[in-house]
């Protein structure tokens, strides 16, 4: 049971892997890199800063505490001088215990300053990575957009690409259908014409129809013609004879025959 719920587990992973292999964007990942990069530097920075801050706070106390050592020794000659001898061994107690905190601010000091020079190097080398990565991250994300294209652009002359592919499938369906509708059309006028399939309206007909009405219509045409030309025949010999009556054999034109009558 063990050993087939490593399997899964190990075919879950895969899966997983893959989909997210095919997810993943590199440009964004360099993207989320670069800004992590801007969030360390940006915590160095303020590191400095804070560390500046309290130097600085130091520095006041120094002089601050200096100010009251040099006002103490001060004090003790003034008193020294009068005859208080008293009041100057106070000042110069005062002013020992004031030099005690200066010199342990001083030790402070140096401290905060030299951690303060670490912090600041190190946020100038850590700048400079990050301008690096920077640059390396534009030329990376250029070159893939590049590559990106390219790849689309052989797919889309190459017809393997999904959409290309989708038009291609439309383009042979559109095609399929159209030689369908011809093949149909050119089998039905055959039918029509070969009279197997009989025309509701009455207009087509076979060839042996249309043989028969062509030859029909010709025949018509020759009948005219004939016609034609006896009637003119006719009208000739019926002139003639009106002028061979006209030597006073005295007949008119009611005694004369009539050929143009059928």
């Amino acid at each position: 049971m063990s050993g087939v719920m490593k399997r899964m587990g190990m075919i879950f992973r895969a899966k997983a892997n893959k989909a997210l292999d095919r997810a993943e964007d590199p440009r964004e990942t360099l993207d989320y890199s670069y800004q992590k990069q801007l969030e360390l530097l940006q915590k160095v920075r303020r590191g400095v800063a804070d560390v500046a801050t309290s130097r600085k706070r130091l520095e006041l106390q120094l002089n601050q505490l200096q100010g009251q050592s040099a006002k103490l020794e001060d004090q003790g000659r003034k008193a020294l001088a009068l005859g208080r001898e008293d009041l100057a061994r106070e000042a110069l107690s005062r002013r020992a215990a004031l030099q005690q905190q200066v010199s342990d601010l001083e030790t402070q000091h140096q401290t905060l300053q030299g951690e303060e020079e670490k912090l600041t190097l190190a946020a100038q080398r850590l700048q400079a990575k990050v301008d690096a990565f920077r640059t390396k991250k534009e030329t990376i994300k250029a070159t893939y957009t590049a590559a990106q294209a390219q790849t689309r652009i052989g797919e889309a002359f190459s017809g393997i690409s999904e959409e290309m592919g989708d038009v291609g499938l439309a383009i042979q369906r559109a095609e399929d259908k159209t030689a369908q509708l011809q093949a149909r059309a050119g089998a039905i006028d055959e039918l029509l014409a070969s009279g197997a399939l009989d025309d509701p309206t009455g207009m087509a007909k076979d060839d042996i129809a249309a043989e028969l009405d062509r030859i029909s219509g010709g025949t018509d045409v020759e009948l005219e013609l004939q016609r034609m030309k006896a009637e003119l025949a006719g009208g000739s010999s019926a002139q003639q004879q009106a002028i061979e009556g006209g030597d006073g054999s005295g007949s008119t034109a009611q005694d004369r025959p009539n050929f143009n009558k059928q």
